[in-house]
């Protein structure tokens, strides 16, 4: 077993492993007990009680977090001509099609984001097998593939993220920087819990939300009170 550091002890000391942490407070606590030099992400884990082989219960959808992500993110957008200026004029870092798919295929994937137009997704199949398992396929669900190429473009640029359940039933999503005020923090998970709140399936039996734990990179998990989501 690695030896805590010290830094990462002293951490581990400020939060109680068996308390469940109101939603305001526990965002002060995660950063009060971040670890790391840099500005370091805010992530939510979620895990829900479903069973994400049945189609109803793959959760999965995007919410805009009020805040942002504090974190600028690259969107490449695959579309035809037509189409490249108004991906341009809305902050597209990559815009275009035939190129793009050769690069992916040379194993080019250094990208947050990939936005498609529903009439060149014949032309994305072919990599779908390398931008499946990257979470980078365009999907209609997510708002990744639209006509509308410009407002989703700056949706992303704005704040919006796509989340989804992993084959264990938890959702991890980032809701900030370190750098946020807590309450900035809390506002932005309180969107992205609520949001999956709502999406809870009929079929879905039992305690939907088992637990909601936070934490910064590299630093201790806080324990969030479902209760104190609104």
């Amino acid at each position: 077993m690695a030896k805590l550091t010290k830094k990462r002890k002293l951490a581990q000391e400020k939060v109680d492993p068996t308390k469940l942490y109101p939603l305001s407070e526990a965002m002060k606590v995660v950063k009060e007990v971040n670890t790391t030099k840099f500005d370091a992400s805010v992530d939510l884990h979620i895990n829900l009680g479903v069973d994400p082989r049945k189609a109803d219960q793959a959760i999965r959808g995007t919410v805009t977090l009020p805040n942002g992500t504090g974190k600028t993110k690259k969107v490449l957008v695959l579309c035809t001509p037509d189409k490249e200026t108004e991906a341009n004029e809305a902050g597209a870092d990559f815009v275009g099609l035939d190129e793009y798919i050769k690069k992916i295929q040379d194993g080019w994937t250094d990208v947050d984001v990939i936005i498609a137009s529903p009439s060149v997704m014949a032309q994305v199949g072919k990599v779908g097998r390398i931008l499946g398992p990257r979470g980078l396929m365009p999907n209609p669900k997510t708002g990744t593939v639209t006509p509308n190429i410009g407002a989703a473009v700056a949706d992303v640029k704005g704040g919006k993220i796509a989340f989804r359940v992993d084959k264990f039933g938890i959702i991890h999503s980032p809701i900030g920087r370190v750098s946020f005020t807590a309450e900035k923090l809390a506002e932005n998970a309180q969107e992205l819990l609520g949001t999956i709140v709502k999406m809870k399936p009929s079929s879905a039996k039992g305690i939907y939300m088992h637990s909601v734990t936070a934490a910064s990179t590299m630093s201790p998990g806080v324990k969030i009170d479902p209760k104190s989501i609104k």
